[in-house]
């Protein structure tokens, strides 16, 4: 029997999810539809019914943090993070986290540690997993953000440190700090097609021993060229995506792959994004 799978969120039209699950579904050899969502804010509660008829679905913003409401159990990370991205529908509804497997994933491809000194630019849905990834692995962990977001930031500090005793420093973007291990763009500045923008100024890129940018699109966004001219160790976000999407197909239907495949997908994935610009 054919499966249903989706991806909701607004806006999600430029979504290459798409394409990465039905080629994971075409490895695990399972008959399945993968179909993109766009449901705005005011729409949510109307297409409840159609989401519980799914099998299972992916959330990205600005729900991931929303359908938590909305769903019947949390596994443990995504209650610790307070956030969701994968659902899983049987006789109730189960919400996962899959994004920080993703994360640390993309880190290990390209041997960059999560230790010492990290900073964070944002504190969105995505800032919260890699925040209390920071702080569970023992790391010295600021959020960088903008001055409208202090509040949400406080928010999330707050979250972190009681959950992890971990101290967490919040500062404006202006004030990153000088000696930083690992950067982490948490932010949508430099996505396509605004792929000219960077999400803090040149120089203070200087002073980061390596960067991550969860932006996929493009692959190399001016944060990753800017900090591989400084000499930086970079990893994009493509490949978070894809190990996230991994994550979340075990949990939906039990299934393992090769080394080799995941790599050809992300490599396939990225020639996709570029039909995009």
């Amino acid at each position: 029997m054919k499966k249903h799978f989706a991806l909701i969120g607004h806006p999600v039209a430029h979504s290459i999810s798409p394409f990465i699950h039905q080629r994971l579904f075409e490895l695990s050899k399972i008959s399945a539809e993968y179909k993109l969502l766009d449901i705005s804010p005011s729409e949510m509660s109307f297409y409840l019914p159609e989401l519980k008829k799914l099998d299972g679905y992916n959330v990205t913003i600005p729900y991931k943090e929303k359908i938590i409401f909305f769903i019947d159990n949390l596994c443990s990370k995504s209650a610790l993070y307070g956030c969701v991205n994968t659902v899983k529908n049987t006789d109730s509804s189960y919400g996962y986290n899959t994004d920080s497997y993703g994360f640390l994933q993309a880190l290990n491809l390209k041997k960059i540690a999560l230790n010492g000194n990290i900073t964070i630019l944002g504190c969105g849905g995505a800032a919260r997993v890699f925040c209390f990834e920071a702080a569970l692995a023992g790391c010295k962990v600021t959020l960088a953000v903008r001055q409208q977001s202090l509040v949400h930031a406080t928010q999330l500090k707050s979250d972190v440190e009681k959950a992890t005793r971990q101290t967490i420093c919040v500062v404006s973007t202006d004030n990153i700090p000088s000696n930083t291990d690992l950067l982490i763009n948490a932010t949508p500045v430099g996505m396509y097609p605004n792929d000219e923008q960077i999400p803090i100024s040149a120089h203070k890129l200087k002073n980061c021993k390596a960067i991550f940018d969860a932006v996929y699109n493009p692959v190399e966004t001016l944060l990753i060229k800017t900090a591989k001219s400084n000499g930086s160790r970079v990893a994009s976000g493509l490949p978070m995506l894809v190990f996230q999407a991994v994550q979340a197909h075990k949990i939906w239907t039990n299934s393992t792959f090769e080394k080799n495949d995941i790599q050809q997908l992300i490599e396939d994935a990225n020639k996709v994004l570029r039909k995009f610009r």
